[in-house]
């Protein structure tokens, strides 16, 4: 009887359930949900606008200067896939992602310790002054990049203060000029990653580790677990997904790396902190050869979407 009330009175909301919420043949959608749904696109417009303008056309326009032969000035001609292959038969590419790959050590991999060991300190017993600390930490994530890279490069020198505590504590003997050393250049400057990185991840890691139920914690002291146990088995699966997103911001910071390599060492010496994003800059700007500089930027980006996907991919959470 209910069933024959339903279907008599309100035929046509059935059928629309039945259908998943498409409206049955025959009867339009009321006017005031495509009024909805377009005030939705209207919304949406100014964002996708910008996004488009500023991100995809670039990205387009980019892959078309790749097929060319261009100075910048002079009517580009066409060129094909002859700048990929120039690019990939010169032995620099290859010595400049060896060192972004090293660099994502410094970047990505020692950040994400600290930050995990700054989280189980602050998540302990410390809680007054938890403000203060984040701010300290998060700071050079604030500065910008030329300006960290100038301020480190002072250390670094001759007479910097990194010498200087050196000379203090009876080390004298291994101080050098740090950036111009041909086997520490480039990890003196991945230690400036390091620095710029921790307090990032330290910040993510925070943010998630105050999301874990503190019954679990309370859980786990029941049966016994200590510190070092608690962290391992209660606070990093509760953080895991903060470490994918903390991953893949420092492993794009690593690999498309340019301002602080620029402004610290400019590639040298000898070309030992040359990274791709320094090559496409001297390509453009310095030889003017505009397509085989945007050849290498799209060679670059492939290069970053692989690794940033395999980072995914091996940090993705067990859907059983």
């Amino acid at each position: 009887m209910a069933r024959e009330l339903t279907s008599s009175v309100s035929p046509p909301r059935a059928a629309e359930a039945r259908d998943g919420g498409r409206a049955a043949p025959g009867h339009a959608r009321p006017p005031h949900w495509r009024g909805r749904r377009a005030r939705g696109w209207f919304y949406v417009l100014p964002a996708l606008a910008v996004y488009l303008g500023f991100a995809i056309w670039p990205a387009l326009n980019t892959l078309r200067l790749s097929l060319l032969t261009w100075d910048g000035i002079l009517p580009p001609t066409w060129a094909g896939l002859d700048n990929y292959v120039e690019i990939f038969q010169d032995s620099a590419l290859y010595e400049a992602i060896l060192h972004s790959l090293v660099l994502i050590i410094f970047f990505s991999f020692i950040p994400i310790c600290v930050g995990l060991l700054m989280t189980a300190l602050l998540m302990g017993k410390v809680r007054r002054g938890m403000t203060f600390f984040r701010v300290v930490f998060f700071l050079p994530q604030v500065l910008p990049l030329v300006a960290v890279g100038i301020t480190w490069r002072w250390l670094y020198s001759d007479s910097g203060v990194v010498n200087q505590f050196l000379d203090a504590v009876g080390l004298g003997a291994i101080t050098r000029a740090w950036l111009g050393d041909y086997q520490l250049a480039l990890i003196a400057l991945g230690l400036i990653g390091t620095w710029v990185m921790s307090g990032l991840c330290m910040m993510l890691f925070l943010a998630g580790a105050q999301k874990i139920d503190s019954s679990l914690y309370e859980a786990a002291k029941l049966d016994g677990a200590g510190a070092f146990r608690q962290f391992r088995h209660v606070t990093l699966p509760g953080v895991r997904r903060e470490i994918t997103v903390a991953g893949v911001i420092t492993t794009i910071a690593a690999l498309a790396s340019f301002d602080l390599v620029f402004v610290t060492t400019n590639g040298g010496p000898a070309g030992q902190t040359n990274v791709p994003g320094l090559l496409v800059y001297r390509l453009a700007f310095n030889e003017g050869d505009i397509g085989g500089a945007s050849a290498l930027a799209v060679v670059l980006t492939v290069i970053v979407v692989a690794v940033v996907s395999a980072v995914r991919y091996f940090t993705r959470e067990d859907e059983s």
